[in-house]
């Protein structure tokens, strides 16, 4: 930090060696103090914040698999019995993730006397963000990464315990348009890897706006087929 002459001068004190100490110390204070200020409000105004326990996801050929790092297929085979014949069908599906949240207090209080959430705290979800990073930096949407985008959800966090509720996390027609579709039929050596970053938004029940944000592997390629 960088405390010039016309700042001490302010302060009144430039001529006494122990006061410029002092006065040091303070506008330091008041400077850090502004800091914590402002990391307060850009938490928001509700006194209570959501904290994710679990951010996981499934592919759409295997939807009730869920796991940490998702293996997005861009086309998947289906075989269908048709006049008694085996049809192989290209077919895409979409791929599902899920995640668990809790409410936690900005004040807990203390550790004889702790605070809770109340029902005033509690948080319903609307609306959530999905953004694709790759750790190259190429990040063009449409080009390196598929296009950022928007949905909706509703899920009501209590005030004790935890929600859980499943979102479309890769959707059809990403996997029908660049940079996805380019890896149709290119094999598992042909991927792009990225991290998607997604935002949750909602509002406890006085109206104050929460969101969180959490992070999530998903790997695309044309990958071997479930059997």
């Amino acid at each position: 930090m960088r405390i010039n002459a016309q700042a001490l001068r302010l302060t009144g004190t430039s001529r006494r060696p122990g006061r410029t100490f002092i006065s040091l110390i303070s506008l330091i204070s008041l400077c850090s103090f502004a800091t914590a200020c402002g990391e307060v409000a850009r938490t928001g105004r509700s006194p209570a914040f959501l904290i994710i326990d679990a951010l996981e996801a499934a592919s759409g050929a295997e939807p009730d698999a869920f796991g940490s790092v998702l293996y997005s297929d861009v086309e998947t085979i289906v075989e269908n019995q048709v006049a008694g014949q085996t049809v192989r069908t290209p077919t895409i599906f979409s791929d599902t993730g899920r995640v668990t949240l809790r409410l936690a207090l900005k004040n807990p209080g203390t550790a004889t006397a702790p605070l809770g959430p109340s029902t005033l705290n509690e948080v319903t979800i609307r609306r959530y963000r999905v953004n694709f990073l790759r750790s190259d930096g190429r990040n063009r949407p449409g080009i390196d990464v598929p296009h950022a985008f928007d949905g909706a959800v509703t899920v009501t966090v209590p005030a004790t315990g935890t929600a859980s509720v499943a979102f479309g996390l890769v959707r059809h027609q990403a996997k029908l348009e660049p940079p996805l579709s380019n890896l149709v039929r290119g094999g598992a050596a042909n991927m792009i890897s990225t991290i998607a970053e997604i935002t949750f938004y909602g509002s406890d029940q006085a109206g104050n706006e929460i969101s969180v944000t959490g992070l999530l592997s998903v790997n695309f390629g044309d990958f071997g087929d479930p059997g």
